[in-house]
C-alpha cells in the first residue's frame, strides 16, 4: 500500500495508476488535515475569504451570509458541473483523483477529513467519476472537470463501476459509501486546481516514456534490416555531441544489437581496401532516419525526463486557492491554480511526440518503397506484384494519422482566451493541452503498429529470422502470435488494432 504523507515519487504514483496498488492515508496526513481543517473553521469569524463568505470569480464583491455558506459549495459544484464531449479515459480520471488526493492532503486547503477518505475509496476501488474532456481552460484550474469530480463525492452525478456507466448514488448505496462532509469550503477546495491536466499528463508521461521505447527498439531493427554499420550509434561518435540523451539513445541501441548477426563493421568492409568499383554496390551512409536515430530521439528523451519533472512538482504542490496556513495562522490569496507549467509541457511533449511519430512513418516508408530500400518486395507485399497489395493500405493510415498529429502539434500554451466577465484575462488552456497531447500519444502507438507489422513482413521476407539480434527475435515472435506471416490481401483493422494494444499494454513504469 502506498501512503500519502510528504511528497509521491513518479514510481509511486505509476505503482498506483498503472498496477493498481492501494493507497492509504498517513497518521500524520490525517492529523496535518483536521488541525487544517479546525484553524479554518476558527480563523474565519469577522473575517473576509474568498469563497467562504463572498462569492466566486467576478463576483466576490457580493458578500455571502453564514446562513448560505454551506449551500454556497453545492451551488459552485452543481453549476460547473457543465462539460461536454467525450468520457476522459478511466487512467486520467484515475490520476486526477490521485493527483487531488495528494494537493489536499497537503493540509492546505481546510478541507474535512471525509474529503480525503471518500477519495482514497474511489482510488482503491476503482470508482470512475464521468469527467468529460472539454470544459477546462486551466487557470482558475480544471474548474468544469473538477466539478464532475466533486459532484459525485457529494453523491450526484455519474461514475462508471466494474465497467457500467450508474448513477453514483445507486453505486454508494451498493458498497456502503457516504458523500462528503460539506463544511466551510469543500466544493472550491475540490474543483479549484490543476488535478485534471496533470493527471492526464501522468498518463501522457508514462505513455511517453513507453512510446520512445518502441522507438528506439524499432529504430534498432531497421538498422538489422538494411544491415547497417555500427558506427553511427557508437559511443565514440556520440560522445563528441554533448547531449546525455543522444548518448543514452546510443547506449540502448548498442544493447538491443549487441548480438545482432546482420550489423556491419566499416572497417571490415568500407576500409578493408577491396573496394575498388567506380560506383559502391552498397550504401557507404544510410539514410537520416536510421543513421540520425540517436540525434533525432535525444532531445525527445530528455523533454520526456523534463516533463517528469514538473509532474511531479504538481502532484505533490498545492494548486488551491486561498492557501491555509496553520503554522503562519493566516490564509493566502493568490493564483497557485495556474496551469502554465503543465500546459507548455504538454505543448513541448506533444511536439516531441509528434517528431518521433514522424521518424516511424519515414521509416515505414523507407520499408514500403522498393526504390529507397533496394532489398525488399514494395509494400513489403509476400504475395503476387500487382495482384496483392501488401502493406499499401496500412501505409495511407499511417500517414494521415501521422499528419494528424502534425495539425494537433499546434499550441494550446500560446492560445488564451480571456472570459469570466474578463476576470480570467490569461488563461494557460492546460487542460485542452494534456487532452490533445493524450491524442497524439494514441496516434502514435497506432503509427508504430502498422510500422510494426511491416517490420515482422520484412524479417520473414529476407529469412532473417535466426540473424537478428535476441530482443528483435522476442519481439517478432510476440507479433507473430497476434498476426502471422501473410501474403493474401485480408482487412489488416484488426490487425492493427491488436498490436497496438499490445503496444500499450506494456509496462511503462
Amino acid at each position: 500500500m502506498i501512503s500519502i504523507h510528504k511528497d509521491l515519487s513518479l514510481d509511486q504514483f505509476a505503482n498506483v495508476l498503472l498496477h493498481h496498488e492501494q493507497v492509504g492515508l498517513a497518521a500524520e496526513t490525517v492529523e496535518v488535515a483536521k488541525e487544517s481543517f479546525s484553524f479554518l473553521k476558527s480563523f474565519i469569524e469577522n473575517k473576509i475569504i474568498y469563497g467562504i463568505n463572498t462569492g466566486f470569480g467576478p463576483m466576490a464583491q457580493y458578500r455571502i451570509q453564514e446562513a448560505d455558506r454551506i449551500q454556497l459549495q453545492y451551488n459552485l459544484i452543481r453549476s460547473h458541473a457543465s462539460g461536454t464531449g467525450d468520457l476522459l479515459p478511466p487512467a486520467i480520471v484515475k490520476a486526477a483523483m490521485l493527483t487531488r488526493l495528494c494537493n489536499l492532503s497537503k493540509g492546505k486547503s481546510g478541507v474535512h477529513i471525509s474529503v480525503l477518505e471518500l477519495l482514497q475509496e474511489f482510488i482503491n476501488r476503482d470508482i470512475t467519476p464521468v469527467i468529460f474532456a472539454h470544459g477546462g481552460v486551466g487557470a482558475s484550474g480544471d474548474l468544469v472537470q473538477l466539478a464532475h469530480l466533486a459532484l459525485t463525492l457529494i453523491g450526484e452525478g455519474e461514475v462508471i463501476y466494474q465497467e457500467q456507466r450508474r448513477p453514483t448514488s445507486e453505486v454508494f448505496t451498493e458498497l456502503g459509501l457516504r458523500p462528503i462532509a460539506v463544511e466551510i469550503r469543500e466544493g472550491i477546495s475540490l474543483i479549484n486546481g490543476t488535478s485534471v491536466m496533470t493527471g492526464a499528463g501522468m498518463v501522457n508521461y508514462f505513455h511517453a516514456k513507453q512510446l520512445l521505447s518502441w522507438s528506439v527498439k524499432l529504430s534498432s531493427i531497421m538498422n538489422e534490416l538494411v544491415k547497417a554499420h555500427d558506427d553511427h550509434y557508437s559511443n565514440t561518435l556520440n560522445e563528441v555531441k554533448k547531449h546525455q540523451g543522444q548518448q543514452d539513445i546510443a547506449a540502448m541501441m548498442r544493447a538491443h544489437l549487441a548480438d545482432s548477426k546482420l550489423i556491419r563493421k566499416r572497417e571490415e568492409d568500407l576500409y578493408s581496401g577491396n573496394n575498388l568499383e567506380e560506383i559502391f554496390k552498397d550504401k557507404v551512409q544510410e539514410y537520416y532516419s536510421l543513421r540520425c536515430v540517436p540525434q533525432i530521439l535525444g532531445p525527445i528523451l530528455e523533454t520526456i525526463e523534463q516533463v517528469g519533472v514538473i509532474l511531479e512538482n504538481e502532484v505533490n504542490s498545492v494548486s488551491d486557492n486561498p492557501i491555509i496556513s496553520v503554522e503562519d495562522q493566516n490564509v493566502y490569496h493568490g493564483g497557485n491554480f495556474h496551469g502554465d507549467y503543465i500546459s507548455l509541457e504538454m505543448d513541448k511533449l506533444k511536439l516531441a511526440i509528434t517528431r518521433l511519430t514522424m521518424l516511424s512513418e519515414r521509416q515505414l516508408n523507407y520499408l514500403m518503397n522498393a526504390k529507397i530500400n533496394e532489398i525488399l518486395p514494395p509494400f513489403v507485399n509476400m504475395g503476387k506484384l500487382g495482384f496483392n497489395f501488401g502493406m499499401q493500405g496500412a501505409q495511407f493510415t499511417a500517414t494521415s494519422t501521422t499528419a494528424e498529429n502534425q495539425t494537433l502539434s499546434n499550441s494550446m500554451y500560446v492560445h488564451s482566451i480571456p472570459n469570466n466577465n474578463d476576470n480570467q484575462d490569461i488563461v494557460s488552456m492546460g487542460t485542452n493541452a494534456a487532452v490533445i497531447t493524450h491524442k497524439v500519444i494514441v496516434n502514435a502507438y497506432e503509427v508504430l503498429a502498422i510500422q510494426l507489422i511491416s517490420i515482422a513482413q520484412a524479417i520473414d521476407i529476407l529469412s532473417y529470422q535466426e540473424l537478428v539480434s535476441s530482443p528483435t527475435k522476442e519481439l517478432y515472435e510476440a507479433i507473430r502470435n497476434i498476426i502471422p506471416a501473410f501474403s493474401e490481401d485480408k482487412p489488416l483493422y484488426t490487425a492493427i488494432q491488436s498490436v497496438k494494444d499490445y503496444l500499450m499494454k506494456q509496462d511503462a513504469s
